[in-house]
């Protein structure tokens, strides 16, 4: 098995980590231990990125995001998610392969920019490798076996799909893209939809450092100008997109309702379980009322 360096697993409050994500199996780097470390991370950490509406950077040092994630049960993005997940994978003793997506969610000629981050892992008691996408907000619960065609239902209903989809068109040759599919797609009725793009070009630490600093800064990222959160389960999945809460179910089955910047401290603790403190949740108040919104 092979991993990419640099994760800082040493580093890792171990303990701590499993103790958020509510394991308690054996921790060897196993088939079935990877699904439960998957299961247990994606329906414990919330997805969110409110330090940025809070004026604040987010760091990707280990150090930072377990403090974040882990001791000041927060949630974060895709980078923050898997950078604490590739920490976990490289302190038990699993292989992997870090991988950076493009977001497509079903626009199929709209090229953007590589801002997700996923893993591709070996155990030691498999021959098969597994994607790994802990930190998209929705799902998927367990690994999916990485190979084209590989299809999973899981939970209450949730659909997935992986398929190899040659060079892109041609448009990139010499090179094997992959596009993780999901039904329904979040917040919507609707069927199968790309969800993202990715090669199995290696990526490391610093790679990530870069997509980070896109996510949280530049104007054109969709995270760098209102709230999005999102909280999944094996029956449920919540989203709030700026001020507007939906809540879909593997049924296609849609709830929504329009909030108020001063429900939203509320919303936060009572629906995804992140509970800010007094003064930053008058300062996110704040923030979305001075955007006029």
């Amino acid at each position: 098995m092979t991993t990419t360096p640099g994760w800082d697993g040493e580093q890792l409050d171990l303990d701590a980590y499993l103790h958020r994500i509510g394991f308690d199996g054996d921790p060897a780097p196993t088939l079935a231990a990877l699904r439960a470390l998957h299961r247990g991370h994606v329906t414990s950490i919330p997805f969110e990125n409110l330090e940025i509406m809070l004026g604040r950077g987010v760091p990707l040092d280990l150090a930072s995001v377990q403090d974040k994630l882990v001791r000041r049960r927060r949630g974060g993005y895709c980078f923050e998610h898997t950078r604490l997940f590739a920490a976990a994978l490289e302190r038990l003793g699993f292989g992997f392969t870090a991988l950076t997506g493009r977001v497509s969610m079903g626009s199929e000629n709209k090229f953007r920019p590589a801002t997700h981050a996923l893993l591709r892992v070996e155990t030691a008691d498999d021959e098969r490798a597994w994607l790994c996408d802990v930190g998209f907000g929705a799902g998927p619960l367990e690994p999916l076996e990485f190979v084209d065609g590989a299809t999973a239902t899981q939970g209450g209903g949730w659909r997935y799909r992986l398929e190899r989809l040659g060079t892109l068109d041609g448009r990139v040759p010499h090179v094997a893209w992959w596009s993780l599919f999901q039904a329904p797609a979040p917040g919507t009725a609707d069927g199968w939809v790309d969800r993202h793009n990715f090669t199995e070009t290696p990526s490391f630490p610093i790679d990530y450092e870069v997509g980070n600093h896109f996510v949280a800064t530049h104007p054109r990222s969709p995270f760098s100008a209102r709230p999005y959160v999102q909280r999944y389960a094996a029956d449920v999945h919540h989203a709030l997109d700026d001020l507007t809460l939906t809540t879909s179910r593997p049924d296609g089955s849609t709830d929504k309702r329009e909030l108020s910047p001063s429900e939203l401290p509320a919303v936060l603790a009572d629906v995804f379980d992140i509970v800010l403190d007094a003064s930053d949740a008058a300062r996110l108040v704040a923030s979305v009322e001075a955007s006029g919104r």
